[in-house]
């Protein structure tokens, strides 16, 4: 392996924003924002929208989205298009 290409592999708090559960793990992916973890050091925070804790696969509970509005958007936003000519 070359020296001096590689990236930084650190300790780093991933905070689930949707359910609040925070994960201490390594990577290479880096952040200026810092958390204090339960062991009392500084770790650097990377914020998530979704995670095993909070995504509806993996917990069983799915949210309602709003369908019948996407297709009424989209069949207005497409109304005319491929029609007979």
């Amino acid at each position: 392996m070359k020296t001096d290409i590689h990236p930084e592999y650190q300790l780093v708090i991933f905070n689930d924003l949707a359910s609040g559960e925070k994960v201490l793990t390594r990577t290479t992916a880096t952040s200026k924002k810092t958390m204090e973890w339960e062991d009392g050091n500084t770790y650097p925070v990377i914020d998530v929208e979704i995670s095993a804790a909070s995504h509806p696969f993996y917990t069983g509970k799915q949210r309602i989205m709003d369908t019948a509005g996407r297709v009424e958007r989209f069949n207005a936003r497409f109304k005319g298009f491929g029609g007979k000519k």
